[in-house]
């Protein structure tokens, strides 16, 4: 069993060793080979096929990929959140997972870091499953991570440095001298040189988005997450931030996956681009490509155009 992990939602028996649903000594499956059951218990089929837009495809964008997600199925009670979903999002690029409200995207993020379990299929990072991983070693994948939440996430006990420096103060045996040098750092890359001693609720929306951002920076992670970082911010903040973005992945380089449903956000920063709907991907690959997909979901969904298969269900 996973006794002591943070936030986990436990399955009614413990995860085999292996890839979830084979066999321990198996190796991880390749995309789209498990036979999944996406039927809902209790839930009549429609007669209509509502994949028929996803074709799945995966545009080639030349390198490897950091996230590989395998059909994964996610279901809470007779809702089924992921239906088989299929990604992989590559190195050193900003890729961004857009679709509509209630698809599934925050959901996605907490599957890949490891704070629920899927129900099917695998998530792996660099290579490693993700849901098989012992408390220690999804410990220590966690160091890869950064995490920037919608609001922040900010302590309002703590001022903006502590804020900050509480990921090298919980996760390694620097020196408060180290740790200085570190803060100092990520806070003056966005801005926020002179917010040391500043409480969260004496900053703005926008500045609190930039301290959570220096905070999700500061263990040099391999892979950043950002959920709807847009989420409450005017345009020009918006873009302000999307700049910062894309600066400090200029510097820094990395996996970095936002989650959003913003194409203003995803025409400024996104190197790739997969689409989300219904439990799946419609389909990924290089931004450019994704703007002029011949898929009518795609196309309807990246060009905010009435007419198209997604309706106002």
């Amino acid at each position: 069993m996973h006794e002591g992990r943070p936030v986990p939602t436990p399955p009614a028996q413990a995860p085999p060793s292996g890839p979830i649903g084979g066999d321990p000594d198996a190796a991880a499956p390749e995309l789209g080979k498990l036979n999944v059951d996406y039927t809902i218990p209790g839930v009549e089929p429609d007669d209509t096929d509502p994949y028929r837009w996803h074709t799945g495809e995966k545009r080639d964008h030349g390198g490897e990929d950091a996230i590989e997600v395998i059909d994964l199925v996610k279901q809470f009670g007779t809702t089924r959140i992921q239906n088989g979903l299929n990604l992989g999002l590559p190195n050193d690029e900003v890729s961004m997972v857009l679709g509509p409200s209630g698809t599934g995207k925050s959901v996605l993020i907490k599957l890949i870091v490891g704070l629920l379990y899927p129900d099917a299929g695998d998530i792996l990072v660099h290579g490693e499953s993700v849901p098989n991983m012992t408390d220690d070693e999804l410990f220590e994948m966690r160091k890869k991570f950064g995490l920037l939440f919608q609001d922040g996430a900010l302590f309002g006990s703590m001022n903006i440095y502590d804020n900050t420096a509480f990921p090298l103060r919980q996760h390694t045996d620097k020196s408060e001298d180290e740790i200085a040098e570190i803060v100092n750092r990520r806070l003056r890359e966005v801005g926020l040189a002179e917010a040391h001693y500043k409480m969260p609720n004496e900053l703005s929306g926008g500045m609190r988005k930039r301290a959570g951002f220096a905070r999700a920076l500061v263990l040099d992670p391999a892979i950043v997450f950002f959920d709807e970082p847009d989420s409450g911010l005017d345009p020009v903040r918006t873009a302000l931030l999307c700049e910062l973005i894309r600066e400090i992945h200029e510097e820094n380089g990395g996996c970095y996956m936002v989650i959003s449903h913003d194409l203003g956000t995803a025409r400024r920063i996104a190197d790739f681009i997969a689409v989300l709907w219904k439990g799946r991907i419609v389909e990924s690959g290089p931004s450019e490509e994704l703007f002029n997909s011949d898929n009518d979901f795609v196309r309807q969904f990246l060009n905010a155009e009435v007419d198209g298969p997604l309706a106002m269900d």
